[in-house]
């Protein structure tokens, strides 16, 4: 069985083909500046990599480019698009609708809508890709793959914020979270890497750490709670989101600076964070160069991240009574040696001992970092969401 894996953005869309009986993935790409020109670059086993400029008007356009190059005689790998079986596509948010992968019927496209004031931004997007895959293939069966389900295991007292009750009757304003695909891949990874170890017993803390950044507190396989909120805004700072502040700031900054409610979001979603503090760049990589130049303001950037994050760890710790493994992945997590060093080098109070020869190695797959004498393990694992989006998609449609 062949999967096709399609995560829409507003003028972008990612697309991964599986091979389901091999758990392999046989094309990767990605179609851009979709409205406003189009370049394609697709990747495939035993084919040359392919870049080119290709006007696509809309997300129907990308979908057709995407067909093409998975059946074209120079970039192809299957033989037609009757060897796709099925699509997933990443989902941003299913409020509380959602706590797993669905198939997806008119119901289910009907309350994705209904989901959009949660993710304004993320949601008519993968709305968009749905229904152009369902305008190109038209009989092909699509399966929603969310990024809030995983977290829709948190009890009431993680996921609830202290205002009026009525905010949280009306509409639904409490904690999500996102990021659930990854949090749920490396914290199964996990468990199988501690195989000694009673899964149902287990408690993981997992560190999402790239330029959008999460935490999870996973007991037993299961979520208790997660670093982001209502939306992607909340937790530890970001590339260029604030992460959690005073909400007063909000009125107090605008009230001084002359900006609406709108224009004071676009500031914490879009200007915040490490670009913010550092006024260099949203790029870990050049915080870490412009700080290693003696720019003050990139490395206090990385502290602030830094003990942000730590800070998380402790918090999840408590909440768990213990832990017995931190994760560290995304692009930051897992190639950014000294930001891991920053926060699992002074962790022994929570039984995590980082072992400093073995977080310096390069190198790529899972590996363990830690000491041999450290009670809890520190992990490094390499996400895989679109493996998770395939593996949910294939299970789906065999029902």
């Amino acid at each position: 069985m062949n999967i096709l894996v399609i995560n829409a953005g507003s003028s972008s869309l990612k697309y991964q083909l599986f091979d389901m009986t091999k758990r392999v993935s046989l094309a990767r790409g990605l179609c851009e500046r979709i409205g406003i020109g189009g370049r394609v670059k697709h990747y495939a086993e035993g084919r040359a990599d392919y870049v080119s400029d290709r006007a696509m008007a809309d997300h129907g356009d990308a979908i057709r480019a995407v067909t093409e190059l998975l059946t074209g005689p120079d970039t192809g790998v299957i033989a037609s698009m009757k060897d796709i079986s099925a699509v997933g596509h990443r989902v941003l948010h299913g409020g509380q609708r959602f706590s797993g992968s669905i198939r997806i019927t008119g119901a289910v496209i009907d309350a994705i809508e209904e989901c959009v004031p949660l993710g304004p931004l993320h949601n008519p997007p993968n709305l968009v890709g749905i229904r152009a895959c369902a305008q190109v293939m038209k009989d092909v069966p699509q399966v929603a793959v969310f990024d809030t389900a995983f977290h829709q295991t948190m009890p009431p007292e993680a996921y609830m914020y202290a205002l009026p009750y009525e905010y949280y009757e009306k509409y639904h304003v409490r904690r999500y979270g996102f990021h659930g695909t990854s949090h749920r891949y490396v914290s199964a990874r996990a468990a199988a890497m501690l195989s000694d170890r009673d899964p149902a017993a287990l408690k993981v803390v997992t560190c999402h750490l790239g330029n959008g950044s999460s935490l999870a507190a996973v007991k037993g396989g299961k979520c208790v709670d997660t670093s982001m909120g209502l939306t992607p805004l909340e937790g530890v700072p970001m590339g260029t989101r604030s992460g959690s502040i005073d909400p007063a700031i909000l009125a107090y900054v605008g009230e001084r600076e002359g900006l609406g409610l709108a224009e004071i979001t676009d500031v914490l979603n879009k200007k915040s964070g490490m670009l913010g503090l550092s006024g260099v760049s949203s790029d870990f990589r050049d915080l870490h160069a412009a700080a290693d130049s003696g720019d003050k303001r990139a490395q206090l950037a990385l502290d602030v991240f830094a003990y942000a994050v730590k800070k998380h760890i402790g918090m999840f710790a408590a909440a768990m009574n213990g832990v017995d493994a931190l994760v560290f992945t995304g692009g930051v997590g897992e190639n950014n040696i000294p930001m891991r060093r920053w926060i699992a080098g002074s962790l022994t109070c929570l039984g995590l001992e980082l072992d400093d020869a073995k977080n310096d190695l390069r190198a790529d797959g899972e590996r363990d970092i830690s000491t041999p004498r450290s009670p809890g393990r520190i992990l490094v694992i390499p996400t895989n969401e679109e493996l998770v989006i395939a593996e949910d998609t294939e299970a789906i449609v065999k029902g």
